[in-house]
């Protein structure tokens, strides 16, 4: 495959390989949930193949490979200062102008001229996986605005692949290094910075109890809730009362909501959004009305 993107709906769980786990994951989501009427944002996909002729570029590639396979990631000093190393080489090597010149045709493709936001994050090749999900493990950028700056996300993200963190952990988890490539994906942003955001699952995440429908919900994007950084509300709905047109929420709990993440106007990545307090009368009223949390629970039902 020449294409170094690909868009999110030409692709399948088939694709972790060319993709990553979560923008594989992305494309089964855009395909066959719609067929639900639930709307999956759309966008596209830099291809690990990218990620790969990029690290070619000056023998990067060797250069990142000899400072670590000698590397005691239990020497903290030694595992910052190499991590650090490494991603001051990735930011000082110029993205390809093949690679550039198709994100701006991508990007364009999917603005079409409009003045959109993003969000672009890294989908690894060893990603999502039964023994590793490496969750967290590299940076994701929100509220990306203009080609410019995309590019410097982008070339970010790149980057993290090589964060302490990540180093640290694919060496306890048995991974080679070299062996692991990454996809960026950037995808339509909601604006759930002016309303709320949250994490659905069809059971109950403690006892495993599959006949309620879980929801967490907080204001603003939902950054705050997968960080853990904010305590939201929590709504459980019984998926038989649901079924039968009975009145189905068996429970509603009442998060404090103290923080929440919103748009800045800044264009620079990493600066993009901030995190600010909750007005009380916010924080002391459910961020989802009952019409909202049936109406979710059914999709998920």
């Amino acid at each position: 495959m020449n294409s170094y993107t690909i868009n999110l709906k030409n692709l399948s769980k088939d694709d972790i390989e060319i993709v990553g786990g979560k923008n594989a994951s992305l494309g089964e989501m855009i395909n066959n949930l719609s067929k639900l009427d639930i709307k999956v944002p759309g966008g596209f996909a830099t291809t690990s193949n990218a990620y790969r002729d990029f690290l070619n570029i000056n023998s990067l590639d060797k250069k990142i490979n000899n400072i670590l396979k000698t590397l005691d990631v239990n020497d903290i000093p030694a595992l910052s200062n190499a991590g650090k190393n490494i991603r001051k080489w990735i930011l000082e090597t110029k993205l390809p102008e093949k690679l550039t010149k198709q994100i701006e045709f991508a990007w364009k493709e999917m603005s079409k001229g409009n003045d959109i936001s993003v969000a672009v994050r890294s989908s690894a090749t060893a990603e999502d996986l039964p023994e590793a999900s490496f969750a967290g493990q590299q940076e994701t950028f929100l509220n990306i605005r203009g080609f410019t700056s995309l590019i410097k996300a982008i070339h970010k993200v790149y980057a993290s692949l090589f964060t302490d963190r990540a180093i640290a952990y694919r060496v306890h988890q048995g991974f080679d290094h070299s062996q692991i490539a990454l996809s960026v994906g950037v995808q339509h942003m909601v604006r759930s910075d002016l309303s709320t955001s949250g994490v659905m699952f069809t059971l109950d995440t403690e006892s495993g109890f599959r006949d309620v429908v879980f929801i967490t919900s907080s204001y603003g994007l939902g950054e705050t809730i997968v960080q853990g950084a904010v305590n939201p509300d929590e709504f459980y709905v019984y998926k038989p009362s649901l079924e039968n047109n009975y009145f189905p929420i068996i429970r509603k709990n009442r998060g404090s909501k103290a923080v929440k993440m919103i748009y800045s106007d800044e264009l620079n990545p990493g600066e993009t959004t901030k995190t600010i307090n909750v007005a009380r009368s916010e924080r002391l009223r459910f961020s989802l009305c009952d019409d909202e949390i049936i109406d979710l629970a059914k999709k998920a039902a």
